[in-house]
């Protein structure tokens, strides 16, 4: 792999970001970047979505959530989505865009960093604990929450 950056979405980027492909089986734990992209939009003042591109190819998506405001903890700094294509994977991608999320979280202020995740045995628990989440606790729909100490 190239050096891997991150650039924030444009016309042609958002695109491909839609169009990363998973490994089977994972569609069920990850919403379509689109809706993420979305709602970027919709929130500008708390979102922050990035993609991830190896030379010029985008490999990975990740959107934050920065709300001081937000009524639960949780939500106040947050990876809201992640996204790392199927050939991609284990390759370092998704652990670099989190750790960017994680450093632009530290730079504003912030002292943790929060992911919600589904359980289950193709989810994405394996990869969170692996850069250093741990688990706080569970929603009441039995996600669970972890956190990363910046």
């Amino acid at each position: 792999m190239a050096e891997l950056r991150l650039e924030e979405l444009s016309a042609k980027t958002i695109v491909a970001a839609n169009n990363l492909t998973l490994r089977r089986g994972q569609e069920q734990f990850v919403t379509p970047p689109s809706y993420a992209i979305a709602d970027a939009y919709i929130n500008p003042s708390t979102s922050w979505p990035r993609v991830v591109l190896d030379g010029d190819t985008v490999v990975g998506f990740i959107r934050g959530n920065f709300d001081p405001e937000a009524t639960q903890e949780e939500f106040r700094s947050c990876v809201w989505r992640v996204t790392v294509a199927a050939d991609a994977q284990g390759t370092g991608v998704g652990k670099f865009a989190v750790h960017a999320l994680a450093a632009e979280a530290r730079d504003r202020g912030f002292e943790r960093l929060t992911a919600l995740w589904e359980p289950g045995d193709e989810g994405p628990e394996q990869f969170f604990l692996r850069v250093g989440f741990t688990i706080v606790g569970q929603t009441q729909y039995g996600e669970n929450i972890g956190a990363l100490g910046l």
